[in-house]
């Protein structure tokens, strides 16, 4: 121990936290635009909207990009994400074939464009969006999304497209015989993430904090990390049972059980992770160490997920 010591505060922060300054990660890819990385990905904004309808008047909308929502009745149609703008005449036409009209409320889990780019449509209409207080506070600057093997720049969305209402902790909205919670547990794979709870029905939408049949992608360089979404998670599974439907930000409806072992899994993940870093590995060694074969045929490539939960854990700070 270190008594009546003169050492400067910061050497002092330099002994307490080696991690925090001796693991760099790979550099930021060169920003693209928006035409290149939907190239990348291989979505298209002519790909069909499919709608299932799963309880009560609540349905699942998936096209490209992040699972929607949509709880249509007797008060009207509030819907959870919302995909790309381009793609809003489309989810109209299947929100009208479904008995809907307009939509009044949107819920937005998260600032991400493949889940809030609708924004740009719907602000333009009557309807209400609601966000977290920090996904509001993203929408309204530009901000680079570093996705490991590229990166892209989320221009500032205009004001009309800004969420009208916020909350910081939880909010409910009383709408077609449903209590809908909106929760929020901290940042995990944003500052701003919501969890959409919708009581009645028993089913709730998770946006990017879940994705099956895919690793997470943790958005590191905002304010995500591997831990934060390991304990966002396990606090929605305090509130849901094992008859709860899932509706996760990419990928088919889900449940209970499925869930659970996706929470298991990011621990035993994050704990290998820790363990390396610990003993000086770099995040070459890492990704090299095959700490997710047993999950690498059914959730695919690991190396994002690595990357971003690995410097969540080192906390640098990306330039």
């Amino acid at each position: 121990m270190i008594k009546n010591s003169r050492f400067p505060l910061f050497f002092l922060l330099i002994l307490a936290m080696p991690s925090a300054i001796s693991h760099d990660g790979s550099p930021t890819p060169k920003p693209i635009d928006k035409a290149s990385m939907l190239k990348q990905l291989g979505w298209t904004y002519h790909i069909p909207i499919k709608t299932r309808k799963l309880r009560n008047g609540l349905y699942m909308l998936e096209g490209f990009g992040g699972n929607v929502a949509a709880s249509i009745g007797s008060d009207g149609t509030v819907i959870v994400d919302n995909q790309a703008s381009e793609l809003i005449p489309r989810i109209l036409d299947q929100i009208t074939n479904l008995g809907g009209e307009k939509i009044d409320f949107v819920i937005n889990t998260h600032w991400h464009w493949d889940h809030a780019d609708g924004n740009i449509a719907l602000g333009k209409t009557e309807s209400v969006i609601i966000s977290h207080t920090n996904s509001r506070d993203m929408m309204k600057s530009d901000n680079l999304i570093n996705l490991v093997y590229m990166s892209y720049i989320q221009p500032a969305y205009p004001i009309n497209a800004l969420p009208q209402i916020t909350f910081d902790d939880e909010m409910i909205l009383h709408f077609n015989n449903e209590d809908i919670r909106l929760m929020h547990f901290g940042a995990a794979h944003t500052t701003g993430d919501a969890a959409i709870l919708f009581q009645e029905s028993n089913v709730i939408h998770l946006g990017d904090l879940y994705m099956k049949g895919f690793y997470p992608f943790i958005d590191a360089r905002n304010g995500g990390s591997i831990d934060g979404v390991i304990y966002f998670l396990t606090k929605v599974i305090e509130e849901i049972n094992q008859d709860t439907l899932v509706i996760p930000g990419h990928g088919p409806i889900s449940n209970y059980d499925e869930l659970v072992d996706y929470v298991l899994m990011l621990k035993k993940v994050r704990d290998r992770i820790t363990r390396m870093i610990k003993a000086g590995s770099s995040l070459e060694d890492v990704l090299s160490a095959g700490i997710t074969a047993e999950w690498d045929d059914g959730l695919g490539d690991n190396k994002q997920f690595i990357n971003r939960a690995f410097m969540s854990l080192t906390h640098r700070i990306e330039e």
